[in-house]
């Protein structure tokens, strides 16, 4: 067992974990956050993102108690079914889910992806990494390529996100 500390969507919380439980084992388990969801358990698919410290990762590749004092964000902290995020309004108007197992990580991931344009971290489809990402749906498809939708809803999340993006949700 070991002792780890960290803040998830603004709340500290303090467990006694074994030291291979996963962040989304803690997550969900530990915490009863149960909007990231354990697809694959491999890291192929995201729907387990979570945001740690403001950057995406798919908690089911981490130990918990590597997040010692770290600050966590899910689903759950990004908005309530009566005060919605703007990309989670984006994605019910689009439509950007079917079956909705992925929707989670697909929302957390792509909150951060427009968090990553604005600071501009270059992706694999960026034209000049010196110049800033442009917000195009080849930016956007690239930079959500580790969140696996079975239902096939893609074109719908571009939509989404590039409408919060331009401010419009």
């Amino acid at each position: 067992m070991s002792h780890v500390s960290f803040k998830v969507n603004g709340t500290s919380h303090a467990l006694d974990l074994d030291t291979r439980t996963t962040l989304l084992d803690a997550l969900r388990e530990h915490l009863h956050l149960t909007g990231s969801k354990k697809g694959c358990d491999h890291g192929q698919c995201g729907a387990c993102t979570v945001m740690v410290n403001g950057r995406r990762i798919n908690a089911c590749l981490t130990l918990a108690v590597m997040h010692e004092g770290d600050s966590i964000t899910t689903i759950e902290g990004l908005g309530t079914p009566d005060r919605l995020h703007p990309m989670q309004q984006a994605f019910i108007k689009h439509d950007g889910y079917q079956c909705g197992y992925c929707t989670p990580g697909q929302i957390v991931s792509a909150v951060a992806v427009l968090d990553e344009i604005k600071a501009g971290i270059p992706s694999h489809v960026s034209g000049d990494l010196n110049e800033r990402p442009q917000l195009i749906a080849d930016e956007l498809r690239e930079r959500m390529s580790g969140n696996i939708c079975r239902c096939g809803a893609y074109s719908n999340i571009v939509e989404a996100i590039s409408e919060v993006a331009e401010g419009k949700a």
